[in-house]
């Protein structure tokens, strides 16, 4: 237990292991799983509202354990634990839209939380392996956004409109901005990686560098959210 939970591990994470392509089919199993369950969970509340909540607790337990984690080891910093890349914001705003069921909140959740969470899964940034503790809150956590984001977006489908896509758009340039000018200077933070490429071996390596990085990462942010948009209509506003 005491190594399972250390600061560090000699167990190192392998892209594409056999733990690596498990956590991935259960997270690709449990998005069809939402899908082929839509309408039943409509006509069925206790069910809904059961997963909901088990939804809503995978998320809030993933995020406190990790903060205790890292102050237990003694390497929590604001610079890199704080949930402020877009799997954590859309972690916390899909905590948030479960509670309130905010349109302006399921909105941001779908399109912050679907794609770009199971990307991370795909490409994790990631120094540890299964027999560590961090390997299974990052795959816990990040199987339960998209999950949890795609059931807001189910149990809400008309809150996703065309429309949506570039009020959260434009909610996502205002957040860099901030992150980018205000919060990784005074800090010393790389959070949405803005201020370098992430360790990891990911798509953004190709956007480039100085402003065009900026500026292909924004028409990438676009494309994906209209694309995410596009497989939606197709799929859900043409089934419904």
């Amino acid at each position: 237990m005491q190594a399972w939970l250390a600061a560090t591990s000699d167990h190192e994470f392998i892209p594409f292991s056999a733990s690596h392509l498990t956590v991935l089919a259960v997270a690709g199993a449990g998005i069809v799983f939402l899908f082929l369950l839509k309408n039943r969970l409509k006509n069925e509340p206790h069910k809904f509202q059961w997963l909901r909540w088990t939804l809503l607790i995978l998320l809030v337990v993933s995020e406190i354990s990790y903060q205790s984690w890292t102050a237990a080891v003694g390497i929590w910093s604001f610079s890199g634990h704080v949930p402020l890349h877009l799997c954590g914001i859309a972690s916390v705003i899909a905590i948030l839209a479960l509670l309130t069921w905010s349109r302006p909140l399921v909105q941001a959740a779908f399109y912050f939380g679907v794609i770009p969470a199971f990307l991370a899964l795909i490409t994790p940034e990631l120094p540890y392996g299964y027999e560590h503790y961090r390997f299974w809150k990052f795959f816990v956590h990040h199987t339960a956004i998209p999950w949890a984001c795609l059931f807001l977006a189910l149990s809400k489908p008309s809150f996703i409109t065309f429309r949506s896509v570039f009020a959260v758009f434009a909610f996502l340039l205002v957040y860099a901005a901030i992150i980018g000018f205000f919060i990784n200077p005074r800090f010393e933070a790389n959070y949405l990686y803005l201020s370098q490429l992430p360790t990891a071996a990911t798509p953004l390596r190709f956007f480039g560098s100085g402003i065009w990085y900026y500026i292909n990462l924004s028409a990438a942010a676009l494309v994906l959210f209209l694309g995410q948009y596009g497989v939606w209509r197709l799929f859900i506003k043409k089934a419904d």
